[in-house]
């Protein structure tokens, strides 16, 4: 154990000090904040400038009514429809309304002058719904309608706690924030299993190449060659995670107390304590939620203990399979073949995650979360919606004993990879390695 630790640090070493390091710790965060941000800005950006629609409207109803906003543009025109099209070929597009609207909804046409847009049509249809609906409750001669739809018209908040009748009622935390954490989180475990797993593969490679193991095996067991280099790198991560926990729960305790107005930090006292009735009216309860879970240090920091199981277990599991995959081969490209088939459950995993949004209890969420080669991504983008404690206890003790024999089995290729030279060996032959007697 003196000589793997000795590995250990030494790959430690070689990897905390490089300046790679602190600007991957520095800039990750950044990076998966990003990643939340930049899609928002792109849609923002990317709606163009204000479309003007001519309106030919035979019904007489509809125009009059149909408001513009800074994206569309309604310019209502008196004139033939084979008018309007010919001489206005400058513009967006005319629409087309016929007489018997509001008995034929579907008589209505967009001629465009150039490519549609699925948001502009959908806006256009909208508005052109809602005022034949108003037209037709118009027909009941009720008075004073408007008054009376925009008294009634009533927003609900609603607030949704555990089901845990041996406990006081928890406040469930917003939905929104929960899909948008374990999405982040499950990012960030999708990365670090593909960088730090390549990384090992990488220098096992370059270490085999230069002949540098041959000198190294003289002096330590290959297994312990082999479980050095995993440990050490996977200290390196869990370096890097403890370092983010501890700024983010710092954050969050010390710089957020300080920004939250008055107002809205008493609405998440009352939120926290269950008591949603003496929360103020004119506070979004979705950005409450959000503030309130942010700001529950306990909370954050429990999100950080589980990313860091999971990223150390996933880590050790796949890294196991990666240096078994480098001692086998010459170059990088040698590895291509097994690294593809290696990547595919990491890959399953991202589509996985994606359905979590939507339903984190479905049936393929819940079996990929036991599933050890998906478990690390799918159960860390279930755990911020709210997973029971047996279940990811159970996924961690499947995901722990399947690296313990996986290690086993990567050890038996790496002996034997690790003086294999000029041939890129077989599945059937890689099968045969794991069979030999020491």
């Amino acid at each position: 154990m003196s000589q793997t630790a000795i590995i250990i640090g030494r790959e430690f070493n070689e990897r905390v000090r490089k300046k790679s390091f602190i600007l991957s710790t520095i800039l990750m965060p950044v990076f998966v904040i990003a990643m939340m941000v930049i899609p928002s800005l792109i849609m923002f950006y990317a709606k163009g400038g204000t479309k003007t629609v001519a309106v030919v409207d035979e019904s007489g109803v509809i125009a009059p009514q149909l408001e513009s906003d800074d994206d569309l543009m309604f310019v209502p025109v008196d004139a033939q429809l084979d008018s309007v099209r010919e001489n206005m070929t400058e513009i967006f597009g005319i629409l087309y309304i016929g007489a018997g609207i509001l008995e034929n909804p579907n008589d209505v046409r967009l001629y465009t002058n150039g490519s549609s847009a699925a948001m502009v049509e959908s806006a256009i249809t909208e508005r052109i719904e809602d005022i034949i609906e108003s037209e037709k409750l118009k027909q009941y001669d009720i008075h004073d309608l408007q008054s009376i739809l925009a008294a009634v018209k009533t927003s609900v908040s609603l607030s949704v706690f555990r089901n845990e009748p041996d406990s006081e009622d928890e406040l469930s935390s917003s939905t929104a924030l929960s899909a948008g954490v374990g999405f982040a989180l499950g990012m960030i475990l999708y990365m670090f299993l593909i960088i730090y797993g390549a990384m090992v593969m990488q220098s096992v490679i370059e270490e085999k190449s230069s002949r540098v193991l041959e000198v190294m095996v003289s002096s330590v067991r290959p297994y312990q060659l082999m479980l050095g280099k995993i440990l050490g790198v996977a200290a390196v991560a869990a370096v890097q995670i403890v370092i983010w926990g501890v700024l983010i729960c710092g954050t969050c305790a010390v710089a957020l107390p300080m920004i939250i107005p008055s107002d809205v930090a008493e609405s998440v006292e009352a939120f926290q304590s269950g008591a949603v009735e003496a929360v103020s009216a004119d506070v979004d309860m979705e950005v409450l939620k959000v503030v309130s879970t942010l700001s529950d240090t306990g909370y954050v920091a429990s999100i950080f203990a589980w990313l860091l199981l999971f990223m150390v277990g996933g880590y050790l599991l796949y890294s196991a399979l990666f240096a078994a995959i480098g001692s086998s081969v010459d170059s990088v490209q040698d590895a291509s073949q097994f690294q593809t088939i290696l990547m595919m459950p990491i890959i399953i995993s991202i589509f996985v995650m994606m359905t979590i949004m939507n339903d984190p209890a479905s049936p393929v969420a819940v079996w990929c979360s036991y599933i050890p080669f998906t478990s690390p991504i799918v159960m860390m983008a279930r755990i911020p919606s709210g997973v029971p404690l047996w279940e990811i206890a159970v996924s961690l003790i499947i995901l722990y004993a399947t690296f313990a024999g996986t290690v086993w089995a990567a050890a038996k290729i790496y002996r034997v990879g690790i003086f294999m030279y000029g041939k890129k060996p077989t599945f059937k032959e890689l099968w045969k390695w794991m069979r030999y007697k020491y």
